[in-house]
């Protein structure tokens, strides 16, 4: 079989290819290559630029030539990187001959080519490229989705502000809420932990073979390489360079992005769930499409399939990474080639991430309130106020309110307004209190 869309193994590639293929641009083997010929030229031109004695005469046409190498980077570039790699069996080593390749493309660069890779081991490519394919891709493609969650969640608890609610805890009547509150709760928790993950650094590993930059010494030993090597990450990749490290990155400022994404994730899975309870109470109602099916077997039925979609999208991302997080942090000595395959796994969680919330969205977009439910279930829970009545009493020091409300709401008796008033007709309290107490209903005992 071909590949594409239907016989692709991953559903992110192959069902839900049209909500992640903007990840492509950062997570796919093409990217990866891209990614590692972009890093290539630029620490090449930032020799030229300290400058090296061997470099300094190379005119800077000719530096922006070589970076027009992973400017206008194609499919058929990613492809030559490829047929090289067969020969080499090593992949960074065949984007070094592929450079060197386009050096003499351009010409006049054939006394510089040894200067290609100078100094560097393969990883201090794969751990900058890396860092900068996720930093990219939360800055083009995730952080955007998710602040369109937020908005979206924000305009529904501004919406439902004064919508008043039964509010449920360990799934029995409680205090009443409001609907847009708790909302609010979610659009808290979610600008919460995104600005959590905003301050997660991305650092990179950049310091040759062992972490020392042992041949960046050798060969000119005067040069302040951990400097240089700190300005390249900082300045030209946007990085943070990690300052000891074994031929490898640590992995722990990763670790903690993943976690910061998971947490997100699991509020997420929270917000799904609440909803998918909400509509199984008839406190919303879903928008019916013409010609959709909710059920093979059942006509009636539309079910909220985008929650429970997402649900399980965002249950795989996070199994992933954990394992992300726990994982990279662990190499044998000073490196072990563990840390190589799962690196190229870092866009499947962020892929179902990206799919969940629009999932999400999807579902959040399909809700109608039903109002006069939530008014029914208020209506039919007047013990819900018995907490109001029994706080005012303390107020008033009146003797053992609490138990007094209890011995009348935990009854087999329908408790009604009748039956409360009933109860503060009987109370030995100032006719301003009874009035007060009067006034309370399930409908207004919403809080601030």
């Amino acid at each position: 079989m071909n590949l594409d869309i239907l016989t692709a193994i991953s559903p992110i590639d192959g069902r839900y290819r049209g909500k992640t293929d903007q990840l492509s641009e950062y997570f796919s083997e093409y990217a990866l290559i891209r990614y590692r010929v972009r890093v290539e030229i630029e620490y090449f031109i930032m020799l030229c630029e300290l400058p090296l004695p061997q470099l300094k005469n190379i005119d800077k046409e000719k530096l922006e030539s070589l970076r027009n190498i992973y400017r206008y980077f194609n499919e058929t570039d990613a492809a030559r990187v490829k047929d090289i790699e067969k020969i080499t069996n090593h992949d960074v080593k065949a984007v070094e001959y592929f450079i060197k390749e386009q050096f003499d493309r351009i010409g006049g660069l054939d006394d510089y080519k040894e200067f290609v890779h100078f100094g560097l081991t393969s990883q201090d490519i794969n751990n900058t490229s890396v860092p900068l394919s996720i930093k990219e891709s939360l800055e083009n493609v995730y952080y955007p989705v998710l602040e369109e969650l937020i908005g979206m969640l924000r305009t529904y608890a501004e919406e439902w502000k004064d919508i008043p609610m039964l509010a449920k805890t360990h799934g029995q009547p409680a205090s009443p809420t409001r609907l847009g509150k708790e909302v609010m709760v979610f659009v808290y928790r979610l600008e919460e932990q995104y600005d959590e993950l905003k301050k997660c650094k991305i650092t990179a590993k950049f310091g040759g073979a062992t972490g020392n930059f042992n041949a960046h010494h050798v060969a000119y030993p005067t040069m302040d390489w951990k400097e240089i090597g700190n300005r390249f990450v900082s300045e030209r990749l946007g990085l943070q360079r990690e300052q000891y490290t074994t031929q490898i990155s640590n992995y722990d400022c990763l670790g903690s992005v993943f976690d910061a994404l998971k947490r997100i994730n699991t509020i997420i899975i929270d917000l799904d769930r609440d909803f998918w309870m909400y509509i199984s109470m008839e406190y919303f109602k879903q928008k019916i499409k013409a010609g959709e099916v909710g059920s093979s077997a059942m006509p009636h039925k539309v079910n909220p399939i985008d929650f429970e979609n997402s649900e399980g999208n965002l249950g795989m991302a996070n199994a992933i990474l954990q394992f992300l997080s726990q994982k990279l942090p662990v190499s044998r000595l000073q490196r072990d080639l563990t840390d190589s395959t799962v690196l190229r796994n870092i866009g499947v969680p962020l892929g179902h991430g990206l799919i969940a919330m629009k999932s999400t969205m999807k579902g959040l977009g399909k809700l109608i309130l039903n109002e006069k439910k939530l008014e029914e279930d208020l209506e039919n829970t007047w013990p819900v106020v018995a907490e109001a009545i029994q706080t005012i009493l303390r107020r008033e020091n009146y003797p053992h309110p609490y138990e007094a409300l209890k011995q009348l709401t935990r009854t087999n008796s329908k408790i009604t307004e009748q039956s409360i008033h009933e109860f503060v007709e009987t109370l030995e309290v100032s006719e301003d209190v009874k009035k007060e107490l009067r006034q309370i209903t399930p409908h207004n005992y919403t809080g601030i």
